[in-house]
């Protein structure tokens, strides 16, 4: 039953917790210890010196090996002057709630000064995935790679057999102190001083100034297969990624097996990984490989973005890098910026690797808003809205982050922490995907949670809005994977969209993009108790307010119940 319990769990959820939890929860489990020291490190991009925060020395930070069902210890040790958590993007924590990491969701930050030890299992997961902070803007800096090798091979697996493998992180970098980028605009009440450069694996690559001499090489050999482990950290923007003269083959999405698809140009959306497949099969000598900006948003709301692309080089082996001549080199073709076709087209070709069951019956049919909206702001004086700041919302409610966390409010049973009436449908409707100015919702400041019982079916259908311009909002659900069923251009329409919901083989995801001016409709199973959040992962929305939280609660016995917290979680 080991192979199929990842797609059984979309239905019968309490069976699988409990199979997963008993088969995990073994002696034999291999233990990691995994050692993090936050720190500050001095880092020259662009000709500009800077001291950033990164981790262990390192930005990005570094890449985390394991094994599917390895038992995780992880100490992180806090030494700048900044309140941090880290979050394990991706993995579920089964029975692990309290070290998922959100900033006053599942824990207090960890102090400056002060260490955290978290322990939790990688349970029936395999790919990539990474890890991040989770306050603030420090995932900027903050952030790696996480590879998760499979135990033992499941026979329903692509046949991947690449020779090596290469890790790609995309990113952003910024001349300035990304806390005073966040802080300018919070006070400002509008947007933020766009990156100076894209970067990958942090470095911005020949394009831009003071950088031929960092651009990162990426060495194949001729005939061999590669396995490129891709990462979207940047974030604000969703990013095309391409290799000049080379096939990109789509085998995994969010640590997901998919269909293979081949492609010339892939799309993340900030918090999204895929899994590629490369042959280094053309002529030997070096190749640009590139990331740009999708941004629909540039056009109808003035919404700037970095306009060079990032670039790193793909080095057959008998070439010389050292003589790399970067104005010979073709940069590889990307879409125009607000190719919104394109990205529909690609998203919507993924498919699960096989033909899947999921769950027919809906016990929680949830229609959520995605929207800009404005609150007062004495001090925000900038046209064409003076007096008002910008906010977003989830159904008219712009979330507001607790003095306490979430989780600990609702297992100590501390009242007035939260509210439990989040709206399952937008109380304001309006065309949502028409143009009049005139329709910008107010929202309400609030901390609103949705609670759900163990063991049952949501459908989320999340419609984007109009409201102060399009934009594509990358959704991440924590603790909980979901199929993603169905997506579309326009106003959502349960008679006319429902019937064509793909429930076949849906791509299995953590991180959805809801297509601008479109929606997204996705289905999971509450198969994990606790108290999982669930944002924008443009950091920028997030600080907005663009996130709720779901409680699940309890269900039947030990292997259903939500252990008590770890007796060294961070104070508040």
């Amino acid at each position: 039953m080991r192979q199929y319990s990842r797609h059984f769990s979309a239905f019968i959820g309490q069976l699988l917790l409990i199979c997963l939890v008993l088969q995990f929860s073994t002696t034999n489990a291999t233990r990691r210890h995994v050692n993090f020291v936050i720190d500050y490190v001095n880092v020259s991009r662009l000709c500009h010196n800077k001291s950033l925060i990164a981790v262990n020395g390192k930005f990005p930070g570094p890449t985390v090996r394991v094994t599917e069902g390895d038992h995780i210890i992880f100490n992180v040790t806090n030494l700048v002057e900044h309140n941090v958590t880290i979050h394990w993007h991706g993995v579920l924590q089964v029975l692990t709630n309290w070290v998922d990491g959100p900033e006053y969701i599942t824990q207090c930050p960890i102090q400056p000064g002060r260490s955290f030890v978290s322990e939790f299992q990688i349970v029936e997961q395999r790919g990539t995935l990474f890890w991040h902070a989770h306050i603030q803007w420090l995932r900027a800096t903050v952030h790696g790679a996480i590879v998760i090798q499979p135990r033992h091979k499941p026979s329903y697996i692509p046949s991947i057999k690449p020779s090596h493998e290469h890790i790609i992180i995309l990113g952003e970098w910024w001349n300035a102190d990304v806390g005073d980028v966040l802080q300018d605009a919070l006070d400002i009440g509008r947007g933020y001083a766009i990156p100076d450069a894209l970067t990958i694996n942090g470095y911005p690559g020949a394009l831009y100034n003071c950088s031929q001499h960092l651009t990162q090489r990426f060495r194949v050999t001729k005939g061999e297969t590669y396995m490129l482990r891709l990462v979207n950290a940047a974030l604000n923007f969703p990013l095309y990624f391409a290799i000049a003269n080379h096939t990109l083959t789509v085998v995994e999405a969010d640590a997901e097996y998919t269909q293979p698809l081949e492609t010339d140009v892939v799309m993340l959306a900030p918090g999204q990984t895929n899994d590629i497949l490369i042959t280094a099969n053309q002529p030997e000598g070096n190749y640009y490989m590139a990331c740009s900006v999708f941004n629909p948003n540039s056009n109808i709301a003035n919404v700037p973005h970095p306009n060079i692309s990032a670039t790193a080089v793909l080095t057959y082996s008998s070439s010389l890098a050292s003589n790399i001549s970067f104005s010979q080199l073709q940069l590889p073709s990307l879409p125009a910026f607000d190719d919104i076709l394109y990205v529909a087209n690609f998203t919507q070709s993924l498919r699960g690797y096989y033909a899947m069951n999921i769950p027919q019956e809906v016990h929680y049919d949830l229609l959520y808003t995605l929207s800009y909206s404005f609150l007062p702001c004495p001090t925000c004086q900038l046209p064409p809205y003076p007096g008002q700041r910008i906010t977003t919302s989830i159904n008219n409610e712009t979330f507001v982050l607790p003095e306490i966390s979430l989780l600990e409010a609702y297992y100590n049973h501390i009242n007035g922490v939260y509210e439990t009436d989040f709206p399952e449908k937008p109380p304001y409707e309006f065309n949502y995907t028409g143009i009049e100015a005139s329709d910008i919702p107010t929202s309400n400041l609030g901390t609103k949670v949705t609670v759900l019982e163990f063991g049952k079916t949501v459908q989320i259908v999340f419609q984007n809005t109009h409201s102060l311009g399009y934009d594509l909002h990358p959704i991440h659900l924590h603790g909980q994977n979901f199929f993603l069923i169905g997506e579309g251009f326009g106003n959502y329409n349960a008679s006319l969209h429902a019937s064509s919901f793909n429930l076949r083989d849906p791509p299995f995801r953590n991180t959805v993009a809801v297509p601008s001016g479109g929606w997204a409709a996705i289905r999971f199973t509450t198969h994990n108790p606790g108290v999982w959040f669930m944002h924008c992962h443009f950091d920028l929305h997030s600080t907005w307010g663009m996130n709720t939280a779901f409680i699940v609660k309890n269900g039947q016995g030990k292997n259903e119940t939500l252990p008590p917290p770890p007796a060294n979680m961070p104070p508040c």
